[in-house]
């Protein structure tokens, strides 16, 4: 069984910059396509970014776009989302996610899911 913990979240103004941490417990990240999505207080939860076992290729919701850039590190069983030029709109809980299938996991249905940390961006 895998455990994803996410860490990295808290508060800033917009326009400023975060990253935040997703590590991985119990089988090692390398065998997954990784994710982050994100859930803003009365919405669904949204795909944000992804990026396969490998670390070629990444996918990017519009709104992240030239702003985030998800990586992975296997040493470190870990995989990152480094967010710049927040706006208030990006004030959500941020979850990792993990699943065998990349098209499976941007399509919102990983089979592994963190718990979550919390981004407030302030204007």
């Amino acid at each position: 069984q895998l455990q994803l913990v996410e860490s990295g979240g808290g508060l800033v103004q917009a326009g400023d910059s975060l990253s935040l941490s997703c590590a991985g417990s119990g089988l090692t990240l390398s065998s997954f396509a990784m994710g982050w999505f994100r859930q803003a207080p009365g919405k669904e939860r949204e795909f944000v970014a992804a990026i396969s076992w490998g670390g070629s290729n990444t996918n990017y919701a519009d709104s992240a776009k030239g702003r985030f850039t998800i990586s992975r590190d296997k040493a470190k069983n870990t995989v990152y989302l480094q967010m710049n030029s927040l706006k208030p709109e990006d004030t959500a809980v941020y979850y990792c996610a993990a699943d065998s299938s990349r098209s499976t996991l941007v399509g919102g249905t990983p089979k592994y899911w963190g718990q979550g940390t919390q981004v407030t961006v302030s204007s």
